[in-house]
Order: structure tokens, then sequence, then C-alpha cells
């Protein structure tokens, strides 16, 4: 890769989910970011040489708490961010354990189930997401 504009900014992260403790039905985890305002899957910039899968899972217990499971790899999102290329590496991930305490990232995370979460995340392009992972859970 070269430096300079042209460099593809590397991140990864996952579509958290959970079968709820009250209902047992799929919920999905979206994060709050204050300083955009948006709702998200949790997903972060990679560190330099790190591995996209450790990276999605580091990024999943920094910004949600949670320690994740990993499965399915969902669809990888090209766009540009600041004007920069972006390249974000998905994977599902069950919520195993843990739990979210609010940090200078994340001020809020819900867990809502698929609809909900596909209507409330901010970015059009994650919503295809929900249903990548809809499709992996063989319940589409």
């Amino acid at each position: 890769m070269t430096q300079g504009n042209d460099t593809i900014v590397q991140a990864a992260g996952c579509v958290l989910w959970r079968r709820s403790p009250v209902h047992g039905e799929l919920e999905i985890c979206l994060v709050h970011r204050p300083k955009y305002d948006d709702w998200s899957h949790p997903k972060g910039k990679l560190k330099r040489g790190e591995d996209p899968l450790a990276g999605a899972i580091r990024e999943v217990a920094e910004e949600t708490g949670y320690t994740a499971a990993p499965g399915a790899r969902l669809p990888t999102m090209h766009y540009l961010a600041n004007g920069r290329p972006k390249q974000v590496h998905y994977w599902a991930a069950e919520a195993i354990s843990g739990g979210f305490t609010p940090n200078a990232e994340v001020d809020r995370i819900l867990w809502l189930p698929p609809t909900a979460a596909r209507n409330r995340l901010t970015q059009p392009r994650d919503r295809t997401l929900v249903d990548a992972l809809l499709t992996a859970l063989h319940l589409a």
C-alpha cells in the first residue's frame, strides 16, 4: 500500500447478535457514536498488521463490552469516509458474555429485532448487513 490520500483505510466490525433473554427472539446490537450522532454496527480501524477478524472482535469488545464468538463472514463494505476510500470487513458474531458501559466512543447501545435494527441504522449500506446476517443464520 502507498502512503498518502490514496491509501485504503482498513477497518473491521461485526453484526453482533444474541437471543433475547426475555423471549428468545433474535436481537441485533447497534452502537450510538456521539461524535457522529449515528447508529451503526460496532466497527473500527485496524491496527497496523492486525488480522481483520481479530480487529473486528477487539472493536466489538471495546465498543459494546461484549465478548463475541465469530461466525459467518459477511459482505465487505467499500465507501468513502472523509474523502478517503474505506474497506470494512464484517462477520456475524454472537454476543457470549459481557455488558455495556458507556465510553468516549459509544454512549449507548440498543438490542433490536432485525426490522427495528434495519430501520434505526443511519447508513443505508449498513442495512444490507442485517439481511446478510439473517441469511447466514438461515433466518431469511
